[in-house]
């Protein structure tokens, strides 16, 4: 009897909690990445991996983790009396797998478990010490402690790879998801949390390995492969004034040793474990993908084009068309090799045993011949993959901000006598003050490069482009200026020819050359600037610098940390195979090894709080502020998708943002008191953007104002600016002749054989200016990859802690009326794009523009905003 009441008391000392976790995901990506040879081969085991892993799992998950995982409780009200640091309970283990829990997800598995912890004595748990006793990682999903006295249920998200034991300097902690300002954390946790954070900053020195959680700064010197051979040495990017970067994560690997400054590359890119894609769908494979496609699908495609058909080059644009009609002809071995990656065979679709056929473009599943019109070719403009670069012309002619010392007179060379037979009766002087002209300008930006770009296979010019607002909403393009340095010196100035629209004869076929020309460079800076600087690059020191600085319990960690889901993976990925010396984007792209430092130009004149849509739109003259606008703008050109879809996602985010901030932050001074705020944002300017650490525009970061303004524009450029410009690369680039992304030869003179082969056969020698074959095989496999959404994106409004990741229940609430407020957008830009008079909403192709339509499923759809740079 005695003993029986012992035990009841036993039990009720007891607190009952369930673990989840995954088992550790066989396609592990550093070591995919690792791939050196038969990347293919490698895969088919992997994902015969996965597939045994999975069927023996459930059986064996109790005995291999029951005894093997421990668990030890601190609590968040009572301290140990001799530290003052919350007192830490026994070490418990996790008991028998529950069969069936509802908000399982792919692959978790759940434990029951039973703490000795008395509530009156013990007080509140607030954290959990983890061990991990197995050989092999665990990703640990949560604990849910259940009815705790006078408490009712904790939750711990932890979303966390556990090593073994020993490979740890200092025990695993999660906390549980209670939000503080720095000056509320209980006395209790306040030594766990700074340790958390020390822990996580790290030492500095060293190479970090596999299993390690340490966030620090490096420049980008680890793109070139100087060892390899001399022409793969590239320059340092970051920590100059003359090419001057956002910082990358250290990585900590040797230097190279014919450049010191530059570190040597391997197979093991380092990034904090809990950067690594962490889930077990696709965009688990996209490391795999990329890796196999550029090193053993891509170089057979070149195989089967050049070698065994010799046909290096696309001779008519139906050529072009038949990759997604007919396909290429193959070898049948070539397609068995393709077997294992179901990925990629799905989007080099195969039909039949011999032919490999591309997921035809959107920008042409309407309409074969709509991109070639003028309409079109300036829609895109506000409405295509690169819709942020368009300004209003302010001044005529438009000058350039290069130095005259070293570049000449760069002022433009179209006059006012080419441009007014095309506006309407109105001059140029009263088309500029009515705000009519509007310029796509890539003439600064690349003219310093034109020389040594041109000594290489490629040929090309500075271009600017003079558009037209006409009447009905459209633009049109009224002259395209190509530039080429003077033979003698750069100093001499450009070389210039204005081209003028023409819809017959030769003419016609030089305007289309001539805008070729142009969207060459505008493929270049998006890809280089628009895309990879602005968003991919920009982003990972903010995420350093909130890893390092912003505990896990801190208001603005929980409200930016969805913004940051895989931006270091796939930057690290991106550092390996695309942005490298002679990868992806290097081979397939005008600026070739020119490709980063071009960017890093470019970042001389970035400024953060012009990344905010409506800066951007002011800056660049395309909107003027007007109180009585919606938005406070109002958008001189009407009809401009990107821009007015845009700024309803703005507005909504900074209205969350607003409502989220206000909620914690009562008043000004509590931003300059918070202790862990202000390190963060002086370590973000002074050291992940230390480049520009001088620049006058860097937020104080000291009023609530300052802080909403901040997050919200960090916000939209990991969510709907990257959407914006990222996944619409196939649908509108899959199809090489409207976004090509080299020039070849120059435009032809007058009289020249060129110029009577251009207007016997327009297609031929237009194929011979752009892309060759080779080049848009690759293209096309890549960029197919990287507009494709992975089935368990998170996108804006959604969280992958579902309702867990704070324990306020007002933030929750305005979080979900933040998710309301973005479908009921949805629902609006679904109706404005069947308001047939706006003509720029769908254009010639027929292609309604719905890259920030925020919801998505998986796959190419043209549409949806992750929360994140996730690909």
């Amino acid at each position: 009897m005695f003993s029986g009441f012992a035990g009841m008391m036993n039990r009720d000392q007891k607190l009952k909690g369930t673990v989840v976790l995954m088992q550790k995901n066989v396609l592990d990506v550093n070591e995919l990445t690792a791939v050196k040879t038969d990347p293919i081969g490698i895969i088919g085991g992997a994902f015969g991996a996965v597939a045994g892993a999975a069927g023996t799992f459930v059986d064996t998950a109790t005995s291999i983790f029951g005894r093997n995982v421990a668990l030890k409780l601190i609590s968040a009200t009572v301290a140990d009396g001799r530290s003052g640091k919350g007192k830490v309970g026994k070490q418990t283990f996790l008991e028998g797998l529950l069969s069936s829990i509802p908000t399982l997800g792919d692959k978790q598995s759940a434990y029951d478990i039973h703490f000795e912890w008395d509530v009156s004595k013990d007080g509140i748990p607030g954290a959990f010490y983890i061990e991990n006793f197995l050989q092999h990682e665990f990703f640990l999903v949560s604990l849910t402690l259940e009815d705790v006295p006078n408490h009712g249920s904790i939750h711990f998200v932890c979303n966390s790879w556990i090593y073994n034991d020993k490979k740890y300097k200092s025990d695993r902690i999660f906390f549980a998801n209670k939000t503080y300002l720095p000056s509320d954390i209980p006395a209790p946790l306040a030594y766990y949390i700074e340790e958390e954070l020390k822990t996580l900053r790290g030492d500095g020195k060293g190479e970090r390995q596999e299993w390690e959680r340490v966030y620090d700064y490096d420049v980008y010197n680890d793109l070139g492969d100087p060892d390899s051979k001399a022409t793969l040495a590239r320059p340092v990017l970051g920590g100059s004034s003359t090419l001057p970067y956002p910082r990358r994560g250290r990585t900590g690997r040797k230097a190279a040793k014919k450049d010191p400054k530059s570190e040597s590359r391997s197979g093991f890119v380092y990034l904090p474990r809990d950067e690594s894609f962490g889930h077990t769908k696709s965009s688990d494979f996209l490391a795999y993908i990329l890796k196999s496609a550029s090193q053993n699908v891509i170089p057979r495609l070149r195989s089967v084009v050049t070698g065994q058909f010799n046909q290096p080059e696309f001779n008519t644009f139906e050529d072009v068309r038949s990759l997604y009609d007919g396909g290429i002809k193959v070898p049948t071995n070539f397609l068995s090799d393709l077997a294992p990656i179901p990925l990629l065979k799905e989007i080099l679709r195969t039909d039949g045993e011999s032919a490999l056929k591309f997921v035809q473009p959107k920008v042409v599943q309407v309409d074969h011949s709509a991109w070639m019109t003028d309409e079109e070719f300036a829609r895109e403009m506000i409405a295509g993959v690169n819709p942020h670069i368009i300004k209003r012309l302010s001044e005529f002619p438009p000058k350039s901000k290069l130095d005259s010392k070293l570049f000449g007179d760069n002022t433009s060379t179209i006059t006012k006598e080419q441009l007014e037979p095309n506006l309407g009766g109105v001059t140029v002087e009263q088309a500029l003050q009515n705000n009519k002209l509007y310029i796509l300008d890539h003439h600064d930006i690349l003219f310093p490069y034109l020389r040594k770009i041109n000594a290489t296979e490629t040929k090309a010019y500075a271009t600017r482009t003079i558009l037209f607002l006409q009447n009905d909403g459209t633009l049109k393009p009224l002259a395209i200026e190509l530039s080429k340095p003077h033979p003698q010196d750069d100093s001499y100035g450009p070389v210039s020819e204005v081209y003028l629209p023409a819809s017959e004869g030769v003419e016609a076929r030089i305007w289309l050359l001539a805008k070729a020309y142009v969207v060459v460079n505008d493929s270049c800076y998006h890809q280089l600037v628009s895309h990879w600087l602005n968003t991919h690059a920009v982003v990972e020191p903010f995420i350093i610098a909130t890893n390092r600085h912003l505990s896990v319990v801190h208001p603005i960690h929980k409200l930016l940390l969805p913004h940051y889901r895989d931006t270091m993976n796939i930057n690290s990925l991106a550092r390996n195979v695309l942005v490298n010396a002679e990868g992806i984007i290097e081979s397939t792209f005008l600026w070739g090894g020119y490709s980063l430092e071009m960017s890093a130009v470019s970042y001389r004149d970035w400024v953060f709080p012009d990344q905010g849509l409506p800066n951007d739109l002011l800056k660049r003259g395309v909107a003027v502020e007007d109180p009585a606008s919606p938005h406070g703008i109002r958008l001189l050109i009407e009809d401009y998708p990107y821009a007015s879809d845009g700024l309803e996602i703005w507005a909504a985010i900074k209205s969350w943002v607003e409502e989220y901030v206000n909620f914690y932050y009562k008043s000004d001074a509590a931003i300059t008191q918070d202790v862990e705020l202000q390190a963060f944002w002086k370590e973000l300017v002074e050291v992940g953007h230390g480049d520009l650490k001088n620049s006058t525009w860097w937020f104080k970061m000291q009023t609530r104002a300052e802080l909403i303004e901040a997050s919200t524009i960090l916000i939209w450029i990991a969510s709907a600016l990257h959407a914006a410009v990222n996944f619409g690369q196939y649908p509108y680039g899959g199809y090489i002749l409207n976004r090509p992304t080299k020039s070849r030869r120059f435009m032809p003179a007058k009289g020249s054989p060129e110029y009577d082969d251009l207007a016997k056969n327009y297609e031929k020698e237009y194929l011979r200016t752009i892309t060759p074959k080779n080049d848009t095989l690759v293209d096309l496999t890549i960029i197919e990859v990287l507009s494709r959404h992975a089935s368990d994106e998170q996108y804006l409004g959604q969280r992958v802690e579902g309702d867990l990741w704070t324990s306020d229940s007002a933030p929750v609430e305005a979080y979900k009326k933040f998710a309301r407020k973005l479908a009921e957008i949805e629902e609006k830009l679904v109706q404005k794009n069947s308001d047939e008079s706006l003509r720029n909403r769908y254009g010639p192709v027929k292609m309604p523009y719905t890259l920030l339509y925020p919801s998505s499923e998986e796959g190419l759809t043209f549409r949806g905003i992750p929360n994140s740079v996730s690909i």
